[in-house]
């Protein structure tokens, strides 16, 4: 006959009971439509409710179910996951998109967050031959932040390369940290190709970062890849943990290409795989100054409830199990 005993209480085992608290801020981890390329907007809010992503980034595009409010709400109703940000359709393949006046985009961007619910608008700097746009970019921007409750986060952008010369297709610039955004979205494959220290932009932004779109990169050729984080040579885990020692409370957008995926399963697998390296490396050790705080626990490492009593098995070589009951640790 052999015997097998459970006891999670042993000594000198190791037990979750033994091991520090951790805390995750609250800012929402949040799929951007973009990532489920090429499914379209509904295929988001599909995919981030199976895998637990707590929203869904909106990037207005060609696709005429990220344009429809109506649609939108009911997609977000049926999943129960919220539309918490709007990207602008302010790339060079959205320029048809809600007409060409490009402050006509931003008035439709803001009617739709405000219309769902969302908490910002992502929008990136004008391009260079949008000259009137380009020159009252920054004051347009603080003006229109005047007018409502979402948040315009401007987006650092990059140069490119021809041939052996730097052109720069934004204006005023692609750095936000050349202007006076209030808000600012940080995006970690823009960092990439742009050259950037990631950290460093985030440091010298304070308070201005209040949105991030994981991602990763290689960056040093004009592609910009929105590698799954990890994939990449930029800082992510290093940003994330930065980010929740400072209790973060903006918005961590992932905004990744799965293009190559060959099916919707490994495009989840792969969304998967992006939101488990966010969480993971969003979460900071918590010290006995913390003061209380009214946090979401998506990780509990720490029970406070006492560990049941060690119980005693006895298996029989016919596989009959016998429940000896409780024992005490001590005497065994």
């Amino acid at each position: 006959m052999s015997a097998c005993t459970v006891d999670a209480r042993r000594e000198g085992a190791h037990s979750l009971c033994a091991v520090s608290p951790i805390q995750v801020p609250d800012a929402p981890v949040v799929l951007s439509s973009a990532s489920v390329y090429p499914e379209k907007t509904p295929a988001a809010f599909e995919i981030a409710a199976k895998l637990g992503y707590d929203g869904v980034e909106v990037l207005v595009s060609s696709d005429p179910a990220s344009q429809d409010i109506d649609l939108l709400r009911r997609l977000s109703d049926y999943h129960q996951i919220p539309v918490t940000a709007v990207h602008s359709p302010c790339l060079v393949l959205t320029q048809r998109v809600w007409g060409r006046e490009p402050w006509g985009k931003l008035v439709r961007s803001k009617e739709m967050a405000e219309a769902l619910g969302a908490k910002t608008i992502v929008v990136h700097p004008a391009f260079r031959w949008q000259r009137e746009y380009a020159r009252d970019f920054e004051t347009g921007i603080a003006r229109m932040q005047e007018e409502t409750d979402v948040i315009f986060a401007v987006e650092n952008m990059y140069p490119v390369r021809v041939r052996d010369r730097e052109v720069v297709p934004y204006a005023p610039s692609w750095n936000p940290l050349d202007r006076d955004y209030s808000d600012v979205t940080l995006d970690l494959s823009h960092t990439a190709m742009s050259g950037s220290d990631a950290m460093d932009m985030a440091k010298r932004l304070g308070d201005r970062l209040s949105h991030v779109h994981v991602a990763d990169g290689f960056g040093g050729q004009n592609l910009d890849e929105h590698l799954i984080p990890g994939r990449g040579r930029q800082p992510v885990a290093e940003l994330l943990e930065y980010l929740a020692e400072r209790r973060f409370g903006g918005q961590l957008v992932l905004e990744v290409s799965t293009r190559k995926a060959p099916d919707r399963q490994a495009r989840m697998r792969e969304l998967a795989e992006a939101l488990a390296f966010t969480r993971l490396h969003f979460a900071r050790a918590t010290t006995p100054a913390d003061p209380p705080r009214d946090r979401r626990e998506r990780i509990a490492l720490l029970r406070r409830t006492p560990a049941p009593p060690p119980r005693h098995f006895t298996v029989d070589r016919g596989g009959t199990v016998d429940d000896k009951g409780t024992v005490d640790p001590d005497t065994e």
